[in-house]
């Protein structure tokens, strides 16, 4: 009886010790942050911080120059692992979509590991050979852009092969003769899930290879994996899953590298809440990955049905804005009239900086009831003004550190004259335009304009709108004051 009890014992602690030694995706999203290359901790890296990372990688890994790129920039591949299913992945074609390659960075880390997931290592290495192609087009990645050095989107030159960074995918797929290919994208911010009041956060494609988009053992076993990972999403940003339209295009690599007979999966990380540096998306991006290289390796992924991918919604374009304020009104020639106004932001780059601000505008007003926003606000009994310009100009800086920022913005003054350089990515934070002394403010209450505008219930202003950001000045305070003092101190 006593040995009996000692053997089940036994089994069952054999089998806790190799639950351990497994990763499931519920494993691999706490342990994540043991895992996070420090080095890249926002999207505007650039290609040197890459190769400084693939300098750095164990000898289990092979580095290899594939080429360069117009610009005579390094284009390497990374390869791990000895089995016979052959998975490419590369990342910014686009120089812009950087949020799969700060995730492969993090998967080198974790593939370099030595811990409790060895036997997930081991297991994903003999079954799998990896090769990745992080920064595909690090010419477009220094100016933070979508083209390469040339102009030519690198996903419409899988024909021609005008470029040397295309030529380069082309090889590197032929000659390893992949049977799977991950297509890492980053698509805008405006992306909803379909009809959903959310954003499109992670949208996939399993991509068409002919005019008929018919669907094949390889396109399927695509669709397949791409529901395994929709099921893995869901769990942390639920109801934030699109599906790309999948009319045939003929350049696109996506599309060709399916022809040529990889099973190729569309990846594109667009916006989420809260996270503006897509720091959760590059996490869950680390997650779905590594699940997936477990599917391909222990074809898993067999177990899900097409049908299943049908029913992600699509993704819809411009269904999102950045703020809308519903129900507001708005003067015209004397008269009161109630509309909704939304707005859009871009990023400006600051020259010779890995730094940005944002400028918005007015993308639209009137009745605004089929689109969302990350800022949603109910303004009904509300009016909106253009915001005043202080009646002094301050001599420096250090002059505006002792004013109460608050105090201002419920006088309704929005606009600053300061002597001195604006800095313009820590201004950003704040709800004042900084201007020149006699400089004009220059915007109003137009489509195309970015006006700083007072929200005023009564006689009484309760919020305003700066540069495209909403501030209740009740709420907000401690965030306008943080701000300030940052700025300032």
């Amino acid at each position: 009886m006593r040995l009996s009890i000692l053997l089940v014992l036994l089994f069952f602690a054999q089998i806790g010790c190799a639950q351990k030694k497994s990763a499931t995706y519920t494993d691999l999203y706490k342990a994540y942050e043991q895992y996070r290359e420090p080095s890249i901790k926002d999207r505007r890296f650039k290609h040197a911080d890459i190769t400084r990372i693939l300098d750095q990688l164990p000898p289990a890994f092979k580095v290899q120059k594939l080429g360069e790129s117009i610009e005579g920039r390094s284009i390497n591949s990374v390869t791990i692992g000895r089995g016979p299913v052959k998975v490419l992945l590369w990342s910014q074609m686009h120089g812009d979509e950087p949020t799969a390659t700060m995730a492969l960075m993090d998967i080198f880390r974790f593939l370099s590991a030595d811990d409790d997931y060895n036997r997930f290592r081991e297991m994903l290495l003999d079954r799998l050979t990896l090769v990745f192609v992080p920064m595909l087009n690090p010419d477009g990645a220094e100016r933070f852009i979508r083209r390469n050095a040339l102009g030519i989107d690198l996903n419409r030159d899988a024909l021609r092969l005008q470029t040397p960074e295309g030529q380069i995918l082309k090889d590197i797929r032929d000659q390893l003769d992949a049977d799977w290919g991950f297509n890492l994208h980053d698509q805008n911010r405006y992306y909803s899930a379909g009809s959903n009041p959310s954003t499109a956060s992670v949208s996939f494609l399993a991509p068409a290879y002919n005019y008929k988009k018919d669907i094949n053992q390889k396109r399927g076993d695509a669709m397949k994996l791409i529901v395994g990972m929709n099921r893995i999403l869901q769990e942390y940003i639920p109801n934030h899953i699109g599906r790309y339209n999948d009319d045939f295009e003929p350049r696109a690599f996506g599309d060709n590298i399916q022809k040529w007979g990889t099973r190729t999966i569309l990846i594109e990380s667009g916006g989420l809440k809260d996270d503006p540096e897509k720091q959760y998306l590059r996490k869950l991006h680390f997650v779905i990955l590594l699940s997936s290289f477990d599917a391909i390796a222990k074809g898993w992924f067999n177990s899900y049905s097409t049908k299943e991918y049908f029913n992600i919604p699509f993704n819809r374009g411009g269904r999102f804005m950045d703020l809308i304020l519903r129900e507001v009104e708005l003067e015209r020639n004397g008269n009161w009239y109630t509309v909704d106004i939304g707005m859009r932001n871009r990023e400006i780059d600051i020259q010779q900086a890995k730094d940005f601000y944002r400028r918005s505008a007015i993308s639209d007003i009137g009745d605004l009831s089929v689109y969302h926003a990350y800022q949603d606000v109910r303004m009904k009994g509300y009016r909106v003004y253009e915001g005043k310009t202080a009646e002094r100009a301050y001599s420096s800086w250090n002059a505006l550190a002792k004013v109460d920022p608050i105090d201002l913005l419920k006088q309704g003054v929005t606009h600053l004259e300061v002597e001195g350089n604006v800095p313009l990515a820590q201004a950003d934070e704040l709800p004042f335009v900084f201007l020149k002394p006699g400089e004009s403010s220059g915007f109003s209450i137009q489509l195309g304009q970015n006006p700083a505008m007072i929200l005023q219930k009564g006689s009484r202003i309760e919020a305003v709108v700066v540069n495209g950001r909403f501030f209740d000045l009740q709420k907000d305070q401690e965030k306008i004051r943080k701000s300030w003092n940052t700025l300032f101190h």
